[in-house]
């Protein structure tokens, strides 16, 4: 048996990192296309392919059971989150570089905890705190308030952070959903959800783009997005979260090669602090709440 688990969690990790490299690879063919594609439009294509790809996968094997939820209208709600985050993405990727961005995404877990204090009324232990001091710290060093063109992000951290935000809270209920319903039902509403949102905002921004390579790339956005979210929900499948949880940080150093292989860029030094302190704070809490659940089993 033990060996079974182990070899359940290594699966489950290779899944894991497979996934967050396809979110990598989307963030950098992102931060290209939205220089080119109005962002509604490159969000339409991204998220019709997903639905496609989705459907054709998740309908012939769970059929009407697919859409069978006791909570439609968190379903929806949670949906549109995830449209807010990504269209948020989408604009933080015009004038924040991937690894940057991706860094200051990753303190997610540690916003949720904030949350989950504030919404949910949880007590967290003193050491989450301090994981969530530092990975504050961290962004501090990333965004610089009011630095701007002397390096730092300055006020174009506001898409970033509302992303931050909007994404935490989606993190938030979906924890709460995974408490009854099943994943593949709350991964479909999301895509359907987001479909529809795609569809009613991107009349006005449509442009007719003749270039394949453009067309190419969306098409890789949405193939990889309906990949990485598939491969997501795999991995949670044979190991729980806080096996897979210290191995999602591995986004960041793909961001930041990204960053470097297409865009030839390097965070400055600031920045590189930043990114470590986030990364560092991020894996700690991981690595410190399956202490925890050691010690309570």
């Amino acid at each position: 048996m033990p060996d079974q688990k182990a070899k359940s969690a290594t699966i489950g990790i290779v899944y894991i990192l497979a996934a967050v490299f396809c979110f990598s690879l989307i963030d950098a063919v992102t931060q290209y296309v939205v220089t080119v594609v109005p962002t509604f439009m490159a969000l339409f294509v991204r998220y019709m392919l997903q639905t496609v790809i989705t459907s054709a996968i998740l309908l012939p094997m769970h059929g009407r059971g697919l859409l069978r939820t006791q909570y439609l209208t968190l379903q929806i709600v949670r949906g549109l989150l995830i449209i807010i985050s990504t269209s948020l993405a989408f604009m933080s990727l015009k004038v924040v570089p991937v690894g940057e961005f991706t860094a200051i995404l990753m303190m997610t877990p540690l916003v949720v905890t904030i949350l989950a204090v504030v919404l949910l009324g949880e007590r967290p232990r003193p050491s989450s705190w301090i994981f969530v001091t530092g990975g504050f710290i961290g962004m501090l060093f990333i965004v610089r308030p009011g630095a701007g063109d002397s390096g730092g992000l300055g006020w174009d951290a506001i898409w970033p952070l509302g992303c931050l935000v909007s994404s935490s809270m989606f993190q938030l209920l979906s924890s709460y959903l995974g408490r009854s319903e099943k994943p593949v039902t709350t991964h479909f509403y999301s895509t359907i959800v987001g479909m529809v949102c795609a569809c009613a905002i991107v009349p006005p921004s449509w442009t007719m783009i003749h270039d394949l390579n453009l067309w190419g790339l969306m098409t890789v956005m949405g193939v990889m997005g309906a990949l990485g979210h598939f491969l997501l929900s795999m991995a949670y499948q044979k190991a729980p979260a806080t096996t897979l949880m210290p191995y999602i940080y591995c986004q960041v150093g793909f961001s930041v090669f990204a960053g470097w292989i297409g865009f030839n860029h390097v965070p400055d030094h600031w920045a590189l602090i930043g990114i470590g302190l986030i990364a560092a704070s991020g894996l700690g809490n991981a690595l410190n709440m399956l202490r925890l659940k050691r010690q309570e089993s």
